[in-house]
């Protein structure tokens, strides 16, 4: 059965997305612990980060890393934190996210719903920071 993300990839649900490439992609979360948060996972549906094949990881924190350049440049948080929890969806992905302090991070605090044209916005920032694909 198809992840939610692999939806989102065939656009069966509608994603906010800020970087798309052969291999991967990178969309606004809709559950956002701050303003920038960016998903950022493969197109293979591979559940757990320790079963993805070397090269994929690579690329993945690579362009997590764009983003995250891009995140600072947009938001300038204290830090852009990373992270991979796992247990929410069963399809790898890594959490970009402006920080200004650890409890930035808690899930506890994720929004329960975010404004699209929010999204929007905040993606056309992150995307005016990006390097093209």
């Amino acid at each position: 059965m198809a992840t939610i993300f692999t939806h989102i990839f065939d656009g069966d649900i509608p994603g906010t997305f800020v970087w798309q490439d052969d291999r991967c992609g990178a969309f606004m979360s809709i559950n956002p612990l701050r303003r920038g948060h960016v998903l950022v996972a493969p197109r293979d549906e591979i559940d757990h980060w320790l079963d993805a094949p070397p090269e994929l990881r690579e690329h993945l924190f690579d362009v997590a890393h764009s983003i995250g350049v891009a995140q600072q440049r947009a938001f300038t948080p204290a830090r852009v934190g990373l992270m991979i929890a796992g247990l929410e969806v069963a399809h790898l992905h890594l959490h970009v996210v402006p920080i200004d302090g650890v409890n930035d991070l808690d899930f506890a605090n994720a929004a329960t719903s975010v404004d699209r044209d929010e999204l929007e916005a905040a993606a056309a920032e992150i995307r005016g920071h990006l390097p093209q694909p």
